[in-house]
């Protein structure tokens, strides 16, 4: 089965009012729907350019700010959900601060022409998050999304610079894991970018990664951007060499689109030149279990 999606490198944009933002959002959608794509991935936090639209004073107030997002939820959902249903595509929308009872939540939904069919909630939080923003980290719950092209998971941002949640959705079937992602620096978006690699690596699954781009000198929260959207593989048998699908040129506001073959994920896992994908369950399933000794050899 083939798939193709795209993955955007989105600009943190002002806006006057809430139907301003819908028409942006609509276009990008409809720029990606134009070009054939099924899966549309938008990166971490995007939504934080919903607080332009508050008062001066909460914009400067990083902690109140993604507490009085939530008031706006129930409406980016149904946006999301009305694009999907009207241009055909499944997307999944830029993460969002979700409050539930005390505490918030870093949520990543994603949306059907049918509706709204599930979201991930992210289980590591960057000290940013934790120390300024007060978001803690979701329930350790997994969710697989199936298609009737394949299923997939979602590791936000962090979450995919470590490896058993990969490992587990890939044992739960997924030959794709998608990182939306949200970073200030080179470095930092140098780390998702590793973690995904090394993830498509360990699992011989494909990895996608969105990231948010640009300034906006406007919000303390996410003023600052750097990003790329690209695709991997492992390197292996009828894949790229280096395991770079393909990627985008920094800081560009645009989408990467690329149409994947899900047929090469089983043949690399059944007959690739390497079975990292087989050989990484058994660590999880049994070496780790095995007692291992530790030796100490000084130099």
């Amino acid at each position: 089965m083939e798939v193709t999606i795209a993955a955007a490198q989105y600009p943190i944009t002002e806006h006057v009012d809430f139907l301003a933002w819908r028409r942006h959002t609509e276009r990008w959608v409809a720029q990606a729907a134009g070009q054939k794509a099924q899966l549309l991935i938008f990166p971490e936090y995007g939504s934080m350019e919903l607080v332009s639209l508050f008062s001066e004073d909460i914009r400067q107030n990083i902690r109140q700010q993604v507490r009085e997002m939530d008031a706006l939820r129930a409406d980016f959902c149904t946006v999301f959900a009305e694009l999907a249903r009207q241009y055909g595509v499944s997307i999944v929308a830029p993460s969002f601060p979700v409050l539930l009872k005390k505490e918030l939540v870093n949520r990543a939904y994603v949306f059907s022409p049918k509706g709204l069919v599930g979201y991930q909630d992210k289980f590591f939080m960057t000290r940013f998050e934790n120390e300024h923003w007060g978001i803690s980290s979701g329930e350790k719950e997994l969710t697989m999304f199936e298609a009737d092209w394949g299923r997939f998971g979602i590791q936000i941002c962090y979450d995919v610079e470590f490896s058993l949640s990969s490992q587990l959705l890939c044992n739960l079937g997924a030959s794709l894991v998608v990182a939306p992602s949200c970073t200030e620096t080179i470095r930092g978006a140098t780390r998702v970018h590793v973690g995904a690699r090394a993830r498509a690596l360990e699992n011989q699954c494909y990895t996608v990664v969105s990231q948010t781009v640009g300034n906006a000198l406007w919000s303390p929260a996410v003023d600052i951007n750097y990003g790329f959207s690209a695709f991997y593989s492992t390197p292996d048998t009828g894949l790229p060499e280096e395991g770079i699908i393909a990627s985008h040129t920094p800081q560009a506001e645009t989408w990467l689109i690329q149409t994947l073959d899900f047929s090469k994920i089983e043949e690399v896992r059944n007959n690739g030149s390497v079975f990292n994908f087989k050989d990484h369950r058994r660590l999880y399933g049994g070496f780790m279990e095995d007692q291992v000794k530790l030796h100490r050899a000084i130099l």
